[in-house]
């Protein structure tokens, strides 16, 4: 150091380019950054905006955004390999559809909020229920998607700082300034059409419960920027839906965001990525079949009519009513008079050797619990069993064409999950149990709101199953088969076998308008048992083997990799708080009733499960009424790691 105490500080500029050599300014260790900036920029003698520049320190990764902290205070002396340069930088996006855009975004803030700006520019609402994540690297990439990779370049479009964007034929008007972003935006709001089957079929596709664990250990960290993260100018990331809550769908301002869930669906369905019946497959072909053509014929806004717009949110007010108001003389009364369900019903359970087969027996529904008896006239007295079904999980076993209609239950248990079948007699009663099940399964009775939307939609789905003997469909309509459904049933049936199926089942959803269809595609896969559940392989402690651990958006499950069941359930409201030792990568989590579990994190990194777990619980605090403010604190409180908490 020079007598004053004053000493030479090089940065290097990034705008001059690699080869021009740094830039050496004369500082004192109590300078602060904002002095260290104006004196480089006085130096470089170029005349811009720099307002979007800030300092990066390379070999510590880290930026230096704190202007007014001096140099001491940052740690710096003169050996400091520092970097002048641009806070947003261009990125390579790609979306659910295949869609892949360049554009400008943050490298400098938490990445929450690089996904809020991306999500702003592209008019996606509800930004927190997306991330970012490095791509899964297909092998042949090369000579199968040439068409996907084409990159439509959005870095020139300017972004607006208004929360919900002016939108002028319905889109927003940063998109709107010329025919090139105009056609971007009508490829992001409208569904793409399905690739060839020798496409599909070069995918990547997780081939076990491991496989399909491996993409969550690619989620970004939601609490560092991009730079932190090892992310350069131009790599490539993904945009995906990471928290399966989705808030407050609204088709009138949603186009893209319906439109990018429905893709990421279909190609979740496509790539084997969720298990589904070969019903449920033949009817999400046909919705496929059904948007594919809807999209192709006209340019289509998304739209309900104005008059359905008001009495869905009249009644969505009226639900947040009744749900919030929990224990109103009303409530109270209606609890006493709670409706009941009973009927003759048959059981199964496979665990039990005396039980061979369904037997019939008087079922009762009440509260959340199903108690049966031998008849009907013994109802009165005591219960051959009490069932409660409060944090059980409900998945249909249903064959229309064969009129099976099955409720199977896993009830949690002190030593794991019980199975118990129930067998219907027809739809009717099946959409009323079934129903009632998924209600007490969300600690819910029947006396709430939702029971008849539930029963309402059940009855729709199996509407869709019905086959229909008397529509004769045109075989000569060549329809591409096999794009739409996925490789196992591809290589099972014929395309001549497949296509009759699909047809029938089009019958049912062809008078769906292009919203509803998106939104019925959307409905059916959230009702798939395995809808929701992101897996990351852990190891719990005391125990040898690895096993998975999947996350939802209300609960913990383990999954046995030997057999590939479900073993146990935790709660989220039963959850007393967790834990992470960052040290050993553990993270250890109390709930209700002295439960506590602790688990390592074999191929996610602990703080990605740690993210999830937080994240869910931060969904879960979202109401309709601040439907638009975000509450970006309490996210990083419940999310981040040591400087959060």
């Amino acid at each position: 150091h020079t007598s004053g105490g004053s000493w030479d500080l090089s940065v290097a500029v990034e705008d001059l380019g690699t080869d021009a050599p740094p830039i050496t300014v004369s500082v004192t260790s109590d300078l602060h950054i904002g002095g260290v900036i104006l004196k480089l920029v006085e130096k470089s003698q170029v005349k811009r905006d720099w307002s979007d520049h800030a300092l990066w320190w390379e070999q510590k990764q880290q930026w230096l955004l704190r202007t007014a902290w001096t140099l001491e205070k940052c740690g710096i002396q003169a050996d400091a390999g520092l970097i002048f340069m641009p806070q947003h930088k261009p990125l390579r996006l790609g979306l659910p559809n295949g869609l892949n855009l360049r554009l400008r975004v943050c490298f400098s803030g938490p990445v929450f909020r690089t996904v809020l700006g991306i999500c702003k520019m592209l008019n996606i609402r509800r930004p927190e229920e997306l991330s970012l994540l490095r791509p899964v690297e297909e092998k042949k990439r090369k000579k199968v998607r040439d068409l996907s990779e084409e990159l439509y370049d959005l870095t020139e479009v300017p972004l607006t700082s208004v929360s919900r964007p002016c939108l002028y034929n319905g889109m927003p008007a940063h998109f709107a300034d010329s025919p090139k972003t105009e056609k971007v935006y009508k490829m992001l709001s409208v569904s793409q059409p399905a690739p060839a089957p020798e496409a599909i079929a070069k995918l990547y596709r997780p081939a076990s419960v491991v496989d399909k664990a491996h993409i969550h250990s690619r989620w970004l960290d939601s609490s560092r920027s991009l730079m932190e993260q090892g992310v350069q100018e131009n790599d490539r990331l993904w945009l995906r839906f990471k928290y399966y809550c989705f808030h407050d769908l609204e088709p009138k301002y949603d186009a893209v965001r319906l439109t990018q869930m429905y893709e990421q669906a279909r190609w979740a369905i496509l790539l084997e990525d969720i298990d589904c019946t070969e019903e449920e497959m033949l009817l999400f072909g046909a919705i496929q079949y059904h948007i594919n053509k809807l999209s192709l014929s006209e340019p289509q806004t998304m739209t309900s009519s104005p008059a359905m717009d008001d009495l869905d949110s009249a009644l969505q007010c009226l639900e947040v009513k009744l749900d919030g108001a929990n224990s109103s003389p009303q409530d109270m009364l209606e609890n006493l008079t709670a409706p009941e369900l009973n009927d003759y019903l048959k059981i199964f359970r496979p665990k039990r050797l005396t039980l061979k087969g369904y037997k019939q027996y008087w079922f009762k529904f009440k509260d959340a619990s199903i108690s049966y008896y031998k008849s009907k006239e013994e109802s009165l007295g005591e219960p051959i069993q009490q069932i409660n079904l409060k944090g059980c999980e409900a998945a249909p076993d249903v064959n229309v064409a064969g009129q099976k209609f099955c409720i199977k239950l896993l009830i949690p248990a002190p030593e794991g999950m019980n199975e118990v079948y129930l067998r219907c007699e027809n739809e009717e009663q099946y959409s009323s149990w079934m129903a009632a099940c998924r209600l007490a399964s969300k600690g819910k009775s029947l006396a709430d709101s939702s029971f008849q939307s539930e029963v309402q939609s059940i009855r729709s789905f199996l509407a869709m199953q019905q086959t229909n003997p008397n529509t004769h469909t045109d075989d000569s309509m060549s329809i591409n088969t096999h794009s739409l459904v996925s490789p196992r049933y591809s290589k099972k049936y014929k395309a001549k076998q497949l296509t009759p199926r699909i047809l029938e089942a089009y019958q049912n959803v062809a008078q769906l308008s292009l919203t509803d269809a998106l939104l019925r595609f959307l409905q059916i896969w959230q009702a798939l048992p395995d809808f929701g559940i992101s897996l990351v392989v852990v190891r719990f402690k005391g125990s040898r083997k690895d096993e998975v651990l999947g996350i939802t958006p209300n609960r913990l499950i383990r999954i046995d990799l030997g057999v590939g069941e479900v073993v146990k359930t935790w709660r989220y409201n039963n959850m007393r708080q967790w834990n992470v030792n960052w040290d050993i990568r553990q993270v250890a989590i109390e709930f209700d009733g002295n439960v506590n579990i602790a688990f390592s994190c074999v191929t996610a990194d602990c703080k990605i499960v740690h993210e999830f777990i937080g994240g869910y619980i931060f969904m879960s605090t979202r109401s309709r009424e601040q439907s638009d403010t975000l509450n970006e604190e309490l996210f990083h409180k419940l999310t981040g790691g040591h400087e959060a908490l």
